[in-house]
């Protein structure tokens, strides 16, 4: 086992290259693994969560919750304290970094992380790639990266090997790239999130807000028709008094139809309104696509910013948190913490066991002056009133776990 150098433990930077590689290697081959039938399936879903407010809440909500609030470690290894204080040469804590990876987990079912080390092993930097930038090379052993796959240019490409392979680069580093992805059945080179059969009514989420957002602007005045009667000597003059009359009176386009026809001696100009009664309808689809959404991301509606207007019910909501903690949270954290224990193992010789997250309900249940072992009798657990280590506050042991955590 090599000789660790503490002082050198924190990488390098990776501010200054575009892809936040030290020193890519060139593609050698731009033979990939297409990520959906056009190679932009990253991108709907991205453009998708940034139209539905439901769906951009759950993704959000997920990430934080699995990234926790923060990550504690063994107080007496100063080598790993100081890896969770700061993850990588720009300053990243560890916690930034799973946060970001939760969240491209959360969203495109993929996450990349890249780890880089030199050959003596003195120092292991961890960094966050975005995941609509990576795709799979076609010998399934390296990634490769690009800043818009809309227009690859090989020339602007980089890439790196995948975990457990590393590479040496030219600024003598050793790199490597984790890849992780949610399974689904006959997908193999990438994930598939886990909300996918909800894609369609994320999307219903977004019309319905838009329908709406376009009553507003027309002032929620009655579609028509508007008959003009009037005389021209063109259908192009016919054209501009149509255009110019929807310019100023028909609001969003399409809220009112301008028709032309030969006048009379008498005016018969008129308006025909269309009468709509689905407001109702509107309004329940509205509600089971949300509904839906909440269901194919396999989450919580207390923990989803929903049914907030029928009061705050602390009870429900730890209740579901401590389902989400032991169905979603949990599962999720070992397997972005996995890979990261084994690469302390296998650069810094450290032994990375007690890495973990902490994690810690939205709303308290219990006041903080209660001792720990009334806080037990009221949970029901084994309690022991004359157990020095039970005759500590609450109060202390939260500032405790606050002054320890990044």
């Amino acid at each position: 086992m090599n000789k660790i150098k503490t002082k050198t433990a924190i990488g390098v930077s990776n501010r200054t290259d575009p892809f936040l590689t030290v020193g890519g290697g060139t593609v050698q081959s731009d033979k990939y693994w297409r990520w959906g039938d056009d190679n932009l399936f990253p991108t709907a879903l991205a453009l998708m969560s940034r139209r539905s407010t439901t769906h951009r809440r759950i993704i959000n909500d997920k990430a934080d919750y699995i990234s926790g609030k923060g990550v504690t470690c063994d107080a007496a290894s100063q080598l790993l304290n100081r890896f969770v204080a700061a993850a990588n040469g720009d300053g990243e804590s560890l916690r930034q970094v799973l946060n970001k990876l939760a969240y491209d987990k959360s969203l495109f079912g993929n996450a990349f992380l890249e780890a880089a080390t030199d050959s003596g092993r003195t120092f292991l930097s961890l960094y966050h790639q975005d995941a609509s930038r990576c795709r799979i090379a076609k010998d399934s052993q390296h990634v490769l990266l690009h800043h818009n796959w809309a227009s690859f240019n090989l020339s602007e490409a980089r890439t790196l090997p995948l975990y457990p392979l590393f590479e040496q680069f030219p600024d003598g580093t050793l790199r490597t790239m984790i890849h992780y992805m949610d399974y689904e059945p006959m997908f193999t080179h990438y994930g598939v999130p886990p909300y996918i059969a909800g894609f369609g009514v994320s999307a219903i989420a977004y019309k319905t807000d838009r329908w709406n957002i376009s009553r507003l602007d027309n002032s929620f005045q009655l579609s028509g028709v508007m008959m003009l009667d009037s005389t021209v000597d063109s259908e192009a003059e016919a054209e501009r008094i149509v255009r110019t009359a929807e310019e100023r009176f028909a609001g969003h386009p399409g809220q009112v139809m301008f028709l032309l026809k030969e006048g009379s001696e008498n005016d018969h100009s008129r308006f025909i309104p269309i009468a709509s009664q689905n407001d109702g309808d509107w309004k329940e689809l509205h509600d089971q696509a949300v509904s839906d959404i909440v269901v194919a991301h396999s989450w919580f509606r207390s923990l989803s910013g929903l049914d907030y207007t029928s009061g705050f019910d602390s009870e429900r909501i730890l209740h579901e948190y401590e389902v989400a903690l032991n169905t979603v949270i949990l599962a999720e954290q070992a397997e972005l913490l996995e890979p990261i224990r084994a690469l302390l193992q296998e650069t810094l010789g450290v032994d990375a066991v007690s890495l973990q997250i902490v994690n810690r309900p939205p709303t308290r249940s219990k006041p903080l002056y209660m001792k720990v072992w009334e806080a037990r009798k009221a949970d029901g657990l084994d309690y022991d009133p004359d157990d020095e280590s039970q005759q500590r506050y609450l109060a202390e042991i939260t500032k405790y776990n606050l002054t320890h955590i990044d």
